[in-house]
């Protein structure tokens, strides 16, 4: 009972990504959270608090706005003091000139009493960086700023 109930919850979060409902993403997560995205570019790095994933999530939005997000498996062991949601998922969007933008990824969630401590994102970072410097050729300043941390 308590796997299915984490299973609707993680999936209504992928989904929140996909409406830009960051507010009500942000209220599932701890004050604490610690949230890591891997490469070196304006989405990479390393965040230790809900405010930090909210200033990173608004800038997904604003970076690809177009991207929506796919489970294609997710699984959960533990207890509700000690869970650990495995999520995989595929992404689209679309690059600036109109061409198709596919990625994929596995996130590790650890959560506690229903709230994400932990977000390890692990996706193909090549293709976000090939999708940053598309959006830097177009002008958008903010697709090569240096990753939101703390």
């Amino acid at each position: 009972m308590y796997h299915a109930l984490v299973k609707r919850l993680a999936a209504k979060n992928f989904e929140l990504i996909n409406t830009k409902g960051h507010t009500e993403l942000l209220a599932s997560c701890t004050s604490d959270i610690s949230h890591r995205f891997g490469g070196d570019h304006a989405l990479g790095g390393q965040r230790h608090s809900r405010e930090a994933l909210g200033k990173w999530l608004d800038r997904l939005g604003r970076l690809v706005p177009t991207l929506h997000l796919t489970i294609t498996d997710m699984w959960i062991k533990g207890t509700p003091w000690n869970t650990t949601v495995i999520i995989r998922w595929t992404g689209t969007a679309t690059f600036p000139d109109g061409a198709p933008y596919h990625q994929h990824g596995v996130h590790v969630v650890t959560l506690r009493w229903g709230k994400a401590t932990a977000i390890d994102a692990n996706e193909d970072s090549q293709a976000v960086v090939q999708m940053m410097t598309a959006l830097a050729a177009t002008g958008i300043t903010e697709a090569h700023a240096e990753p939101i941390l703390n």
